[in-house]
């Protein structure tokens, strides 16, 4: 095995190996930094959804109060202006979703699909967590997904929810006495979900590991070629030089020149040795056909 080859499969060898590393840490940083992204565009769907919500309760609500007492406006219900708000939004980015499922729901729209109830399960079987992020495939591919769970803890709350009798008449008119009745305060009855597409931002991730491996390939067969070139003209061709004229010495071939070593590093060292040798040899043969 000849010394360039050996040099190019150590080479090849340490060049496959920080692939593999950089490849995975490239990989790791980036789809890591996608989903981080993600989830800032999920909680901030979701701080609207709140703020919506809040708005409604201390700006809406208040002013429709005389309005209530004859005709239940929906507009006035947190959930309800949340919804149709994310709704707007949804008519352009149709994959980006808000719902206030909840177990009883007073307007079905809002009903739980099983994958949602079981979150509300997982809510009130850890009173304590505020939060679930996590991943599912949807219609529109890998989506990230938040939820909070809908708590009553406003007692305002079971003037509408509490029994069909003291809810307000127009509210039973209007979406009837069997649903969305006999909550409780403190009573977990739902969760706030909102889904965010993975799509863009790990296709983006994507790009740029494979515009990151790209560069490292272009740039270690630039290694490649450099390093080889300098390794023929300033180690393998000397060497060659030098193990031929040995050869031919060793067969008693005393006639060819010696071997330059202008150099100053090791192998013009070596060769400037060389050439002593060969110089002492030839005396050495001078001196015994003389005698």
């Amino acid at each position: 095995m000849g010394l360039r080859l050996k040099f190019n499969l150590v080479l090849l060898s340490l060049f496959v190996i920080g692939l593999v590393v950089s490849g995975y840490l490239s990989y790791s940083f980036l789809h890591k930094n996608a989903r981080d992204e993600v989830v800032r565009n999920a909680e901030l769907m979701m701080e609207m959804a709140l703020s919506v919500r809040s708005y409604t309760v201390s700006e809406v609500k208040p002013k429709l109060t005389s309005q209530l007492e004859h005709t239940f406006l929906p507009q006035t219900v947190p959930a309800f202006a949340a919804t149709e708000t994310i709704n707007k939004l949804r008519e352009k980015y149709p994959q980006y979703v808000y719902k206030e499922a909840t177990l009883n729901p007073t307007n079905l729209r809002n009903l739980a699909d099983p994958w949602e109830a079981s979150l509300v399960y997982k809510f009130r079987h850890d009173s304590d967590r505020k939060k679930i992020i996590g991943e599912r495939n949807t219609l529109h591919g890998r989506s990230l997904y938040i939820a909070y769970p809908i708590k009553i803890s406003n007692p305002a709350c079971l003037l509408c929810h509490s029994t069909p009798s003291a809810a307000p008449e127009s509210m039973v008119a209007l979406y009837g006495d069997k649903n969305g009745f006999n909550w409780s305060l403190d009573e977990i009855v739902g969760t706030q979900v909102v889904s965010v597409p993975m799509m863009l931002p790990i296709e983006n991730a994507n790009r740029a590991f494979k515009a990151n491996m790209g560069s490292l390939l272009m740039i270690f067969v630039m290694l490649f070629v450099a390093l080889n070139i300098m390794l023929s003209k300033l180690i393998v061709r000397p060497v060659t030089i030098m193990s031929r004229t040995a050869d031919r010495i060793s067969l008693g071939d005393l006639n060819i020149p010696e071997f330059s070593a202008d150099s100053k590093d090791e192998l013009g060292v070596l060769g400037a040795s060389f050439n002593r040798m060969r110089r002492s040899l030839q005396a050495a043969m001078k001196i015994v056909n003389e005698s």
